[in-house]
């Protein structure tokens, strides 16, 4: 198996679920920045120009959440679990985030982190007081389902914690208003215990690039 992937929010689920199962993969790193995405024989493998990209045998597989299964399963790992009812709880969870939690924090990521670092331009105070509000109703509640919880679905750790817990590790560096959200922090402070989470990338040495087109 091959991972593409570069050091941002989306491939950082696939890659931490890859080194937390140990499989053994072969990554590639995509120079975001020299438009490596853009190029064609990346194009042929995700037609979409983003990454991260799974290639395993003839098949080529994008969307970090569908990466991240196919990767448990191979393991035979529980991140994915057998039951078709836990199953339908991490996707459900899964699922909220992509449409209620990640539009809102993903936000304070682009505004605080993206437009500085990437395209040289200001925040804008306006855009993170105009999408606080739904940040907070998700963020709620998240912490009221997590209270006296260690996990988001279920009593084990699933691809639903990696996918929640993204953006966590860069909370004080986008200016995530999360702090005050405490079984949020407890659960994250337990996944932070985890090395692959702490530090998903193949090289520890490699730069943090962040990139809007990379989100997959």
């Amino acid at each position: 198996m091959k991972l593409y992937y570069c050091e941002t929010m989306n491939p950082r689920k696939a890659c931490a679920t890859a080194k937390h199962l140990g499989l053994p993969i072969e990554y590639q790193r995509v120079d975001l920045g020299k438009g490596e995405h853009k190029l064609p024989e990346h194009l042929a493998r995700n037609p979409n120009g983003r990454v991260p990209v799974l290639v395993d045998g003839d098949q080529s597989l994008w969307e970090s959440a569908a990466i991240m299964v196919h990767l448990a399963v191979k393991a035979g790992s529980d991140m994915w679990p057998r039951e078709l009812s836990k199953q339908a709880e991490v996707m459900r969870w899964v699922s909220w985030n992509t449409c209620e939690f990640a539009p809102h924090a993903s936000a304070f990521y682009f505004e605080n982190l993206i437009k500085p670092n990437l395209l040289k331009a200001a925040p804008n105070p306006d855009a993170l007081r105009a999408v606080a509000p739904r940040f907070h109703q998700a963020a709620r509640v998240l912490d009221a389902h997590l209270k006296g919880r260690d996990f988001v679905a279920g009593d084990q750790l699933t691809i639903a914690d990696f996918c929640l817990g993204v953006l966590l590790p860069d909370a004080q560096a986008i200016e995530l208003p999360v702090a005050e959200y405490r079984n949020i922090g407890r659960w994250h402070d337990g996944l932070m215990t985890l090395a692959a989470w702490r530090n998903p990338w193949p090289a520890a040495d490699q730069k943090r690039i962040p990139a809007p087109s990379s989100m997959a």
